[in-house]
């Protein structure tokens, strides 16, 4: 519970820094910009927006989400919808994660070190939600057992 809570703020920490420096100087980024490390390129190529929205508002809606699905009443409620849309979310994080390496590996042909951050971030706490899960039944299992 409380590693959920602490990744998805350092997610948020991450997302907002993404966020404010795409919009104010995405050159500004504390990462090299040069080679096979360029956070510039990365986070100002054609896919670094989406829908019109760039993909680190993205990030951070789905951080402060997570967040709020992570905070210890949500995972003390007997609301089963909650779990399941932890759980939902964190998926459709890791999903996204992955398509955004691929496109960082084989349409950008570069990696930026603070996307590589979130993505590590996203991935441990999927892991941390699944195995809080195991440890600790949605209510609508814990009947079953």
């Amino acid at each position: 519970m409380w590693a959920s809570l602490a990744l998805s703020l350092v997610a948020v920490a991450i997302a907002a820094y993404l966020t404010i420096t795409h919009y104010a100087d995405p050159a500004a980024l504390a990462c090299p910009d040069h080679g096979v490390i360029n956070c510039t390129l990365v986070t100002t190529s054609s896919y670094s927006v989406v829908f019109g929205i760039p993909v680190a508002v993205l990030g951070l809606v789905w951080a402060a989400t997570m967040t709020a699905l992570c905070l210890p009443a949500a995972w003390r409620s007997q609301a089963g919808w909650i779990d399941t849309t932890r759980l939902a979310a964190a998926l459709v994080g890791a999903a996204m994660v992955l398509y955004l390496i691929y496109v960082e590996l084989f349409d950008v042909g570069a990696i930026c070190l603070w996307c590589s951050a979130i993505h590590l971030v996203t991935i441990a706490l999927l892991a941390v939600i699944l195995i809080g899960r195991i440890e600790s039944p949605p209510p609508e299992r814990q009947g079953a057992k």
